[in-house]
């Protein structure tokens, strides 16, 4: 049997990239709708997760983070400081993120939004290139805990540079 699958692996390994080749990530047609929930609490902070989305990712305006995210706010991105302060930091300091107008709307980039306690998941379309310089898409993810009507926990599957 061992043999078998080491057969089956190898063919694979030696088919075209075509024949390789995944489905395409794309974003949903009505972002929007994906952050509203029956639930009272649920569609709460999913809104407060598109806020943030819409008002601190997209337009960087990091001087109105104190109406999204606790002080304390708990980062698991290796890349940024836990404490409100850290993430400010990171944004403005070390990507060097220029504000600019709130957009009406996000991009439309978001694949999914899930909800449940206190988590808000969001799904991105991500775009990569691979070793041999092929574009393709992957899902990128952010993960929130809300606290009290703001964030204070996140996580994403960002990696070191």
């Amino acid at each position: 049997m061992r043999r078998f699958w080491t057969g089956a692996i190898l063919a694979l390994s030696l088919l075209p990239a075509t024949a390789r080749a995944q489905e395409a990530v794309v974003g949903a047609p009505d972002a929007e709708a994906l952050f509203t929930s029956p639930d009272p609490q649920l569609h709460a902070n999913k809104q407060l997760v598109y806020k943030i989305i819409r008002d601190l990712l997209e337009a960087g305006r990091w001087d109105l983070a104190d109406q999204y995210l606790t002080e304390r706010y708990l980062q698991h991105n290796p890349n940024a400081a836990s404490g409100r302060a850290g993430v400010i930091h990171f944004f403005t300091e070390v990507l060097k993120v220029e504000p600019k107008p709130i957009p009406e709307k996000i991009p439309p980039r978001v694949v999914f939004v899930t909800a449940e306690g206190d988590l808000v998941t969001v799904g991105f379309v991500h775009e990569q290139t691979d070793s041999r310089g092929e574009a393709y898409t992957t899902t990128w993810y952010d993960t929130w805990r809300i606290l009290d009507g703001k964030a204070d926990e996140h996580w994403d599957s960002a990696l070191r540079p």
